[in-house]
């Protein structure tokens, strides 16, 4: 079975069931579709997309922010055999226009906060773009797209397309957020995607009766993945768009959810509008939230033990995957294994994994060295790149370029990105064992760390700070706090002021550089003479 036999699986067994619900919270607008929506609106596009030529193996690329549309496009697409391409809807005309060529899209399908970007950029794509069409009422159609009422209006909606379509085909292009640099295309076949449900479902028993509460975009694997062990029960998914802590919480309590995965800023967030006095958990029904699971990043201790402090009946887990593994559960620390705060835990279902040095060796615990993990959600390229592919795919494993290490009992403690290893005076630091010091200050709502080319030492450990709300500090207070690090990671540099995270809740560490190793201001130096 292939990820879109489930669909038709769903519509069979709960056709009038609630599929999706979308909540948009500051227009109050709520609206939702059943699995024979969701089923019938998926096979409607597919046949409209065959009807204007689309065959198996053309690329079609995914531009939307998170809606109602959004996923029965997305399978929409799958049905007919082409390969969907979501895009991350931050990127601007110039990496909208470098996916696109590298896909050699012939449909582009949009939602009305790009047509200016794509004004941009449109007629350079006209060499492949065959067809664009416009996700929204007629009326606001720009002149060179279709509509696409318009243009599934007359397909059917009971049978899809006569296509084979085996799990060894080619079904999605994935590009990377780009925190590292310049955006990969990341190629998926239907085996990864289907074994993506299994593997969430394995690992988090969600059931029909569960609800899952989707914040994340749509475009990354980290929160489509998540959903699809749901959507392998057909269980109900509410769509939030926005992240405001209260909003969160209301829709936990009024659409019952009981599974949310969060991004750490966000769970940060919470934890501070509870202790603030902003959120008082009492006022709402959250009794039936069974599990919180979070990732996408190294999670701070602290922030689980505050967390738990609040919610201290609740299943928690952490999730670690990247967008080359189909997403998260390579590895996962599992409900059972909750009381071990910290590590990101043991290789998840399906999936092997393990810790080596620069000669692909093994390493034992203790010794921090390049996770690698083997699984059938591994990629099968970075499209188009047969040398990055050979440096990161060896033998079947996926060399993913996080450092971690194991402990005594096998569980994986994530260290840092091996682009983000700070080499100060000859010593490795890696700025996530500093961040997550730093944040269990009472006062620091989030801090990036990053290294700053310094002549004599290298790089310099340089941290960029940001407080909760209605706090202040100085820079001796950050002094007095750091004097328990090593000296050797104690930061040199200091700046107040915003820690700038991508959709996926990943700190932008490349555009921390470019900003703050030219930066020109006045800050605190701290080297020590």
């Amino acid at each position: 079975m292939i990820i879109t036999d489930i669909l038709r699986q769903n519509n069979a067994l709960y056709p009038e069931k609630a599929a999706l619900i979308e909540r948009t919270p500051a227009t109050g607008r709520r609206t939702q579709i059943t699995w024979s929506d969701f089923y019938g609106q998926s096979v409607q596009t597919a046949n409209a997309l065959q009807a204007k030529g689309v065959k198996k193996g053309d690329k079609v690329v995914q531009l939307m922010t998170n809606c109602l549309e959004w996923l029965p496009i997305y399978f929409g697409v799958l049905y007919t055999g082409a390969w969907i391409v979501p895009l991350n809807f931050r990127f601007e005309s110039d990496k909208i226009r470098l996916c696109t060529v590298t896909a050699e899209a012939k449909i582009f399908i949009f939602g009305p906060e790009f047509v200016d970007r794509l004004e941009e950029i449109r007629q350079e794509l006209s060499q492949f773009v065959e067809l664009w069409i416009y996700t929204e009422p007629e009326n606001d159609c720009p002149d060179w797209a279709c509509s696409f009422k318009q243009f599934i209006c007359e397909a059917d909606r009971l049978t899809p397309p006569d296509v084979e379509i085996t799990p060894e085909d080619d079904a999605a292009l994935y590009f990377t957020s780009g925190t590292t640099g310049t955006p990969k295309a990341v190629l998926h076949t239907h085996r990864a995607l289907r074994h993506a449900c299994d593997v969430e479902n394995d690992h988090h028993r969600q059931t029909h009766d569960d609800v899952f509460l989707c914040i994340p975009p749509l475009y990354h694997t980290g929160a489509k993945m998540h959903w699809m062990g749901s959507f392998l029960v057909g269980g109900k998914c509410v769509l939030l768009n926005g992240v405001k802590s209260e909003w969160i919480i209301e829709a936990v309590s009024e659409e019952k959810c009981t599974i949310v995965w969060l991004l750490v800023p966000w769970a940060h967030d919470i934890v501070i509008a509870i202790d603030s006095g902003q959120i008082k958990p009492a006022d709402y029904n959250l009794s039936q939230w069974r599990l919180m699971h979070i990732g996408a990043q190294p999670v701070p201790p602290s922030l689980i033990l505050n967390w738990r402090k609040h919610f201290p009946g609740q299943d928690y887990d952490t999730n670690y995957g990247l967008t080359e593994s189909s997403g998260p559960g390579c590895v996962h620390l599992g409900v059972e294994n909750a009381d071990r705060i910290g590590p990101v835990g043991l290789p998840g279902y399906g999936w092997q994994a393990r810790i080596v040095d620069k000669q692909g060796s093994q390493l034992p615990f203790g010794e921090t060295g390049e996770l690698i993990v083997k699984g059938p959600g591994v990629m099968k390229a970075y499209y188009k790149d047969p040398e990055a592919t050979a440096k990161t795919i060896k033998d079947g494993w996926l060399f993913t370029g996080d450092m971690a290490r194991y402990d005594k009992d096998g569980f994986i403690w994530l260290v840092d990105r091996k682009k983000d290893v700070i080499i100060y005076g000859g010593e490795n630091i890696f700025p996530v064992e500093i961040e997550n010091f730093f944040l269990k200050h009472e006062k620091i709502r989030d801090i990036a760390v990053i290294g700053v080319p310094d002549e004599r030492l290298g790089e310099i450990p340089t941290g960029i700070i940001s407080l909760k709300p209605n706090t202040m500090m100085c820079e001796q207070d950050v002094l007095d706090f750091q004097s328990k690090l090593p000296r050797y990671k104690q930061l040199k540099k200091i700046f107040f002021g915003d820690v700038p995270r991508n959709p996926t809740g990943k700190i932008e560490k490349p555009r921390l550089r470019r900003i703050y190793a030219e930066d020109k201001r006045k800050s605190m130096d701290l080297l020590l003479k």
